[in-house]
């Protein structure tokens, strides 16, 4: 099977050479990375970044963000059954509870745990690109952002349009999404819904999952905007050992909602914007499905939070500045009662050295009600080496306070630890870009040193998992990735996108005698990742995804998917996705068995 595939992409390749008429290049570089306060383009970022647009995500054979994000260097997607209906995402070797998940650039994070991270309240649909910054990003985003980043960005247009999604498959597997923009005037505002549902794969892991988004903006006038944003997101599943392998009849049900209002102020080389916004989360989780009064838990989380970040030029350069406040609390049946105050100061400037050279510097200062202050530097460091290659490196600090579930959970094969830790770590990074053309390039090394690292940990099967801290973890890591993207030809076969990336991520700690541990000793290892996007006249293309992934202490996997797209861009539109077309026998997260091989079909409607 291999064999045959690798065939045909030698086939379709040399095809390509000899069909290949003249094309331009579909450009990047230009638009903006959503950082919050200083933004700049993604070709003149000294980090490393990670860009999905919405042509990736249109022809990936995903059908959920945990999906789409499993193809991207360097994250680690570790799901619990498919279609992302409970996944945990890492960056660099790191844990789910040390990414940060922001929407548009409001804090996703939950201070229950970081099993939540990912109940992003968007459907699929109306995703118009996803930014994924690693290494450490506190002193761009604050807490929580220890290992890196994930930003999903919307956007408002100005534009009447209407975009309909529907599938079935395998495991009695079905869904509908509905995105639609109707603008009115100067007020701009998209409405988006989606329900997918499942049988399941195996026993007791059905799922239904719905999700609802509103968003709204106005230019009141040249400098003042306002943009409001309503969510809710609804996940009921059979959880059949998601989190305790001797429990194969737990379920979970959670609703999520999000509510944000902000307003800009743009006047010359002044910006301001200023946003408040409130997320809750309502978890109710039963050991026996059919028997809660075994034993159940009923979690209700509250986030409120008020910001104000700002940019202005001067002489000196770009000066960003923020200020925020935000409030957790917790009522449970089994944490208990529990809330924290946090409030942050960020402060950065950029400037240019000549032509070729720019520093970006910054700090970001921290107060915890329950551990005082704590200080963020950060910096980066660009040259422009030709108009091909840049050069950068950066250094930063980050930080992560305990979730409510470390701290305080007690069960039957969970127990926390009130006198756990914060995490904390140093990072380094040192890398280069190469853009010409249709093509991107990137090599970067990282080595990040933690302190007080926190995971859980058992000494025998029969004994309940502890969080933990380790006193100190040194991670080294190298990634190395090429991508190549044209704009569509006259050519009968064309080569569209190609991508290709490795990562190697070398870990200095050993377990502890005796000690089993359930993430951090299981973190990736290696990863290889390719794509290749081929187009057959004007309307089919045919994307082939593959994955290998090695984790350590685990057995590696090497997955294979691929998606047929016919008149995707036209009026009406069809799909069919295979998936693990390898018939690959592997677990991402835990002991849950994840599906063989499986296929998926729909349609497209597109109006405008």
């Amino acid at each position: 099977m291999k064999k045959l595939i690798f065939t045909g992409f030698c086939a379709l390749f040399a095809a390509h050479v000899n069909a290949q008429t003249d094309t331009t290049t579909q450009k990047l570089d230009e638009i903006l990375i959503q950082e919050n306060r200083i933004q700049l383009p993604f070709s003149k970022q000294s980090r490393n970044i990670s860009l999905v647009d919405r042509q990736q995500i249109e022809t990936s054979p995903a059908r959920s963000l945990p999906e789409v994000l499993s193809f991207v260097p360097g994250v680690d997607v570790r799901q619990r059954g498919v279609t992302g209906v409970q996944a945990d995402i890492g960056i660099r070797g790191g844990s789910f509870e040390q990414t940060l998940m922001l929407l548009n650039g409001i804090k996703l994070s939950d201070p229950q745990t970081g099993h939540h991270m990912m109940n992003v309240p968007v459907p699929l649909v109306n995703v118009d690109r996803v930014e994924v910054l690693k290494g450490p990003a506190s002193r761009i985003f604050g807490q929580n952002a220890y290992t890196g980043a994930v930003n999903v960005i919307t956007s408002l247009s100005d534009i009447k349009s209407l975009r309909l999604q529907g599938y079935a498959g395998d495991f009695g597997m079905k869904g509908i999404s509905l995105a639609g923009s109707l603008p009115a005037g100067k007020y701009k505002q998209n409405l988006a819904v989606s329900y997918d549902d499942s049988n399941g794969y195996q026993y007791n892991s059905d799922y239904q999952v719905s999700n609802i988004f509103y968003e709204g903006g106005i230019d009141l006038n040249e400098k003042n905007a306002i943009r409001g944003m309503i969510a809710y997101a609804d996940r009921t599943f059979g959880a059949n050992g998601f989190y305790a392998s001797t429990f194969p009849d737990q379920w979970e049900s959670i609703q999520t909602a999000l509510g944000s209002l902000s307003h800009t102020f743009v006047s010359g080389d002044f910006s301001l914007n200023t946003r408040g916004y409130w997320r809750r989360n309502e978890d109710e989780y039963r050991l026996r499905r059919n028997e809660p009064e075994f034993y159940q838990n009923f979690h209700t989380s509250d986030v409120f939070a008020l910001e104000t970040n700002g940019t202005f030029q001067s002489k000196l350069g770009t000066t960003g500045f923020g200020v925020e406040v935000r409030k957790e609390q917790i009522e449970s049946t089994n944490l208990g009662d529990h809330d924290r105050v946090l409030s942050g100061i960020f402060l950065e400037q950029m400037v240019n050295l000549g032509e070729k050279t720019d520093i970006r510097a910054g700090l970001y200062s921290n107060y915890y009600s329950e551990y005082g202050w704590k200080h963020f530097l950060g910096m980066e460091v660009g040259f422009q080496a030709t108009e091909s290659i840049r050069l950068y490196s950066g250094i930063g600090s980050s930080f992560r306070i305990p979730t409510y579930n470390d701290l305080y959970y007690v069960g039957p094969t969970n127990i926390g630890n009130p006198d756990l830790q914060p995490e904390q770590a140093r990072s380094f990074e040192f890398g280069g870009k190469w853009n010409r053309t249709n093509w991107r390039a990137e090599l970067v090394y990282f080595n990040r040193y933690s302190e007080n690292l926190i995971d859980w940990v058992r000494t025998s099967a029969d004994q309940p998992w502890q969080p933990q801290n380790f006193n100190e973890v040194t991670f080294n890591g190298v990634e190395a990735s090429a991508f190549y993207r044209v704009n569509p030809s006259s050519s009968v076969v064309q080569l569209k996108e190609l991508m290709l990336s490795y990562n190697y991520i070398d870990a200095d700690f050993e377990g502890l005698p005796g000690v089993e541990s359930r993430y951090s000793l299981t973190s990736l290892k290696n990863q290889v990742i390719g794509s290749v996007l081929v187009g057959f006249g004007k309307k089919i293309e045919w994307n082939t995804k593959m994955r290998y992934v090695e984790r350590v202490s685990m057995d590696p996997y090497f997955i294979l998917d691929m998606r047929a797209d016919y008149n995707r861009l036209g009026k009406v539109g069809f799909f069919a996705e295979a998936s693990n077309i390898t018939n690959t026998d592997y677990v991402e997260a835990g002991t849950v068995q994840m599906p063989g091989r499986w296929f998926r079909a729909g349609f497209m409607v597109n109006l405008e």
